[in-house]
């Protein structure tokens, strides 16, 4: 039986991505989008690509033309509203979420409890939120009912150093510079995603204090917990709408040779995040759910860099990945996406 996936939050820019996703995914079926702003509306008043695409019209709960529900809810609600959403409207028992706000994502090492109300009537249940990051937890989220999807940053960041946290290689500070783009912020328009802004420029923000630094040291100290280390993280403001291009580095005793075998090794099975020998360039994983990653050593230092599209991989991409996962099916099923080369 085909699953049907509904999106709770559909308006924004990752509910539109995963909309894009879903309508021709080949193994499941989107049976609503609920936006309350939006409520009656076509999809593709909102997302004006859509035209022609599809007939379907935002819902102000979480049922579908048919009346019924969805197996799965992909939650594209802003920080925080995505735990209010869950207080306030029942959910099935059996029902799987992956939700993509930071509600749910810190305390995973001592089990994220949540509570909630089940749609029968039947009292109160626990749901045990996994980190959704698949290249750290694929047999976990394969397990699971309910995904906590990793923040872009976090993703882009912790895929360029998990391999070293995982053999214990991590041996200082580490060093990281990353740029976003645009859409990072959200739809809503802000003094510092106006294009008159932000073309032509570049700015840092939340230097050494970036919110997904908790969510990433959860990740890294799960794997080697005798690191004593810091992130030392500044993130930028660039002059473009989507993809983040990360640079890592930090003191180690591996040869480069070394180094670019612990990373292939250690992403051998990853369907999405490959090891490359050339330099990478933003374009290679804009409008993908890929991860690129290049390992290199100038003297002391090993030097990595790691790029994502921020609302493919880093959002809503990823939050399907991990759907496909849950549902048993082909971890690439509705992502094999093609980057732009111009």
């Amino acid at each position: 039986m085909v699953k049907k996936v509904g999106i709770i939050g559909g308006a924004g820019y990752t509910g539109g991505e995963a909309i894009r996703i879903l309508l021709n995914h080949p193994g499941v079926e989107l049976a609503f989008v609920q936006s309350a702003s939006n409520a009656g509306n076509l999809l593709s008043d909102v997302h004006t690509d859509l035209v022609g695409d599809t007939e379907m019209r935002f819902s102000a709960e979480a049922v579908g033309e048919d009346g019924s529900g969805a197996d799965v809810l992909i939650i594209c609600a802003g920080h925080g509203d995505a735990r209010r959403w869950l207080e306030a409207n029942p959910v099935a028992a059996d029902a799987k979420i992956v939700d993509l706000s930071q509600d749910f994502r810190l305390g995973r090492n001592a089990g994220n409890e949540f509570s909630y109300a089940k749609s029968d009537g039947g009292g109160i249940g626990v749901r045990r939120f996994v980190y959704g990051l698949p290249e750290m937890n694929r047999a976990k989220i394969a397990a699971a009912d309910s995904i906590a999807n990793p923040g872009c940053f976090a993703t882009c960041l912790q895929l360029g150093m998990l391999p070293l946290a995982a053999a214990g290689l991590l041996t200082g500070d580490v060093h990281i510079s990353a740029t976003t783009g645009s859409t990072g912020a959200g739809q809503k328009p802000t003094a510092s995603t106006h294009f008159s802004w932000r073309a032509n420029n570049l700015s840092a923000y939340k230097a050494f204090d970036h919110q997904h630094l908790h969510e990433i040291g959860e990740s890294i100290l799960g794997l080697q917990p005798g690191w004593d280390g810091e992130i030392l993280f500044i993130p930028t403001r660039g002059a473009f709408t989507r993809g983040i291009f990360a640079t890592i580095y930090t003191d180690s005793e591996l040869s480069a040779a070394q180094a670019v075998e612990l990373y292939r090794e250690f992403y051998r099975d990853a369907v999405f995040t490959h090891v490359s020998d050339r330099p990478l360039d933003l374009k290679q994983v804009v409008n993908t759910n890929k991860c690129l990653v290049r390992v290199e050593k100038h003297g002391s230092k090993l030097l990595i860099t790691s790029m994502i599209d921020n609302l493919l991989k880093g959002a809503s991409g990823q939050a399907v990945q991990n759907m496909n996962l849950m549902l048993g099916l082909d971890e690439r099923a509705g992502l094999r996406l093609k980057a732009t080369a111009f």
